[in-house]
């Protein structure tokens, strides 16, 4: 006999605290909310390669910085009781690295059903129609992948 732990699914989700990456976080959520599926939130974070010595980096969490944003992402996304599905009753678990993120994704990618990005994040070119973590997911992941945009009149509201 199995258990609901041995059957659910689980679907991978990156999220930087952009607000594609939040739109993504919902998605992921209300899709796991519909099938069962685990979520699983990856946050990855590196030094600048140009920053040299011009700030006082080593006075930084970064991993704390990067925790505290995703904490928020994921409470106003889990907390904020839309009417999409039981989104309470989804497991999310987060996991906070150091290194390229489109790398952290894809190794955590390993098994899932569905890997789920925000179409662009934290970049500084912002406007790529789509980011290069996006990209390089889309291009070499080991399961499907969803990115997710903004919808096309949302600034309208």
């Amino acid at each position: 006999m199995t258990n609901d732990k041995d059957v659910r699914g689980r679907i991978v989700v990156g999220v930087d605290g952009s607000d594609h990456s939040v739109l993504a976080l919902r998605w992921a959520v209300a899709q796991a909310a519909l099938t069962g599926a685990d979520v699983e939130v990856i946050a990855s974070w590196q030094w600048p390669a140009s920053a040299g010595g011009f700030l006082p980096w080593e006075n930084l969490d970064m991993s704390g910085v990067t925790r505290k944003a995703v904490e928020t992402a994921v409470a106003s996304v889990v907390g904020d009781g839309d009417g999409d599905g039981d989104q309470s009753a989804v497991s999310v678990r987060t996991t906070v690295v150091e290194g390229y993120p489109a790398k952290a994704l894809l190794d955590a990618a390993q098994g899932a059903e569905l890997l789920v990005v925000g179409s662009r994040g934290h970049h500084a070119v912002s406007g790529l129609l789509l980011g290069s973590v996006g990209l390089h997911c889309a291009t070499h992941a080991p399961c499907p992948v969803l990115i997710v945009r903004e919808p096309q009149h949302a600034h309208l509201k």
